[in-house]
């Protein structure tokens, strides 16, 4: 990974589907998207191909017609079409002549889709019919919809058909002269820890993430990418990838069949990948049980969660000596912020995460500023307001740079609580607690909500959880606090790796509270919670949806569960240095 910052796009305009376009002159032939969708009679699986130069044409084509139906720029777009071609296409298309997709992951579940969807008080609607079926049962949602686009059969609502703004020509349709402040996108987050809200990117973001990708990472246009992920896809677009597609539901990756992963993998030379911490536990136990290798792989990318150090050994078990697996660090307004390769974590800071030091996420990239400061609930106008950390010291992480969303969208609370101005430029708060070591590595230790306050002491997840993730028959952990704020009691839930019998789970519970004896910071754990499986976000089938899990436990004790917002806490104390310095970890 190289240590240079990236040249960011300083030109007047800048419209992130150009990309497109030069990457069809320059490789017309090669297959752009590469689409599993089924299994034939025999069994195999049945993939469709469209070539650069085929996308491009369709991105023309249906550009030129979203603007004879009059989509205009700026216009914000619901787009609600399953990941392959046209979801490509689409996607580009709208961005191509200046309106703005609304992306989000249907899988939230109806009531938080409908909420979000409704915030953002889109304009035009286009989607499979079974989108359409919602938008007519909650018409007050979309009340501002006025254009209606069916990606399949129309029915009864109306609207035009996908063919219908299918308008091909040999003439190719120029980029809008977008700026690069200008709104390309909205997406959603993923809300693990409260509602989704939608995220505002401007062309000059995504422009900034892909030479980032280029100049960290090394992209380049001779890869295969296996795109389990399908918003992180489009950059392979953009960037010349080929997306290989996989069979599978992406809204649950840790339900993917291995065998069908392994074999996209296979079959298509894929040369990078990208996956949820969930999707490589399930495909790395696969292939190390049926002693499966996949040596054309040289690069292997995974977010959205923790990724657990023994998930990194089995997958350099099955990757050639060579690749690396790199484990970003980011939100989806700020993405990415900091980087760290599979080696340095399992040859040095490993040991120091199981004593409870947190996670090492890795340096900042290049152009990346990162503060730590006091922890508060409390919204903070300016820098100047803030109690800014030394390092080793906890607190919340904060975030500047080319990457870094400005805000969300209409949404004032939320930009009150999570932006911070200096100067001319956003300070954005990750709501993630964690600090900087004396070499200038990000440790992560859970998030800021999650925190556990017992008297003046505070407890973070991920310090906690690490621990207790060591024992073999444990899946894995997480610490809820149950009680009023300041008086919680802390609660360890516990996801073992399979089915166990009530002995069995005393035996591992008694393993467990030996585990954490020897830390201050565990041993005042008394109280464990087996869970069946734990809720997890859609996205990735790896956060923890804590807050569930800790009206669960309430329940079973017959404790009431606070609102957190019931009581403020500001700057509250933190520990001068990590909870595993007990045993020197993370000593600075």
């Amino acid at each position: 990974m190289t240590t240079e910052a990236p040249t960011i796009a300083t030109v007047a305009t800048v419209n992130i589907a150009a990309r497109l376009a030069e990457v069809a002159d320059r490789l017309p032939n090669k297959p752009a998207v590469i689409a599993c969708i089924a299994l034939d009679g025999a069994g195999r699986t049945v993939c469709n191909r469209v070539t650069f130069a085929e996308l491009a044409r369709d991105v023309d084509a249906y550009a030129r017609g979203l603007e004879r139906a009059g989509f205009t720029r700026g216009m914000r777009t619901i787009l609600m079409v399953r990941p392959g071609r046209v979801f490509f296409a689409l996607t580009f298309a709208l961005m191509k002549i200046g309106a703005v997709p609304v992306l989000i992951d249907p899988g939230m579940g109806r009531r938080r889709l409908i909420a979000c969807l409704a915030n953002v008080e889109a304009e035009a609607f286009i989607g499979i019919p079974l989108a359409h079926v919602a938008r007519t049962l909650f018409r007050r949602a979309f009340r501002t919809v006025r254009l209606a686009v069916t990606v399949g059969r129309r029915v009864a609502w109306g609207g035009l058909r996908l063919e219908d703004v299918y308008a091909a020509s040999d003439e190719p349709i120029a980029p809008a002269p977008t700026a690069a402040d200008d709104t390309a996108a909205i997406l959603f987050t993923s809300g693990s820890t409260g509602p989704a809200k939608g995220v505002v990117y401007t062309h000059g973001i995504f422009d900034a993430q892909i030479r980032y990708l280029e100049s960290q990472y090394g992209y380049s246009p001779d890869e295969v990418d296996l795109a389990t992920f399908p918003l992180f896809a489009l950059f392979d677009a953009a960037l010349g990838m080929t997306a290989v597609i996989p069979e599978m539901d992406p809204s649950r990756p840790a339900d993917a069949d291995p065998r069908r992963i392994i074999a996209a993998l296979t079959d298509h030379g894929v040369t990078h990948m990208f996956g949820s911490p969930a999707l490589l536990n399930r495909v790395s136990r696969h292939a190390v049980e049926q002693g499966v290798s996949l040596p054309g792989i040289k690069r292997v990318m995974t977010a959205g969660a923790p990724v657990p150090a023994a998930v990194l050994e089995r997958m350099r078990q099955i990757l050639p000596a060579e690749a690396d697996i790199f484990t970003p660090y980011g939100a989806t307004e700020a993405l990415p912020i900091a980087s760290i390769e599979s080696r340095e974590i399992l040859g040095e800071t490993a040991a120091d995460t199981a004593a409870g030091a947190g996670i090492c996420v890795g340096r900042p990239l290049p152009g990346i500023d990162v503060r730590i400061i006091g922890i508060t609930d409390a919204p903070i106008a300016t820098m100047a307001e803030a109690n800014v950390l030394s390092p080793g010291v906890i607190g919340e992480i904060c975030v500047r740079g080319p990457v870094v969303t400005r805000k969300y969208f209409n949404h004032a609370d939320a930009n009150a609580a999570a932006k911070i101005a200096d100067g001319a430029t956003l300070w954005h708060r990750m709501g993630d607690a964690g600090y900087l070591d004396a070499s200038g590595r990000l440790w992560f230790c859970g998030r800021k909500a999650h925190r556990v306050h017992i008297g003046r002491r505070v407890l973070f997840t991920i310090c906690c959880e690490a621990v207790f993730n060591q024992h073999p028959e444990v899946y894995r952990t997480a610490l809820v606090g149950v009680g009023p704020a300041g008086v919680q009691t802390p609660i360890l839930c516990v996801e073992l790796e399979g089915p166990a019998a009530h002995v069995t789970k005393k035996r591992i519970e008694c393993d467990l509270r030996q585990l954490g004896g020897p830390h201050d910071h565990t041993r005042i754990i008394e109280k464990f919670l087996f869970h069946r499986s734990f809720p997890v976000d859609v996205r990735h089938n790896a956060k923890i949806f804590r807050e569930q899990l800790t009206v669960w436990a309430a329940k079973q004790l017959g404790a009431s569960v606070p609102n957190r917002n019931s009581a403020t806490l500001v700057n509250e104390p933190t520990e001068t240095a990590p909870p595993g310095a007990d045993r020197g970890a993370g000593q600075l």
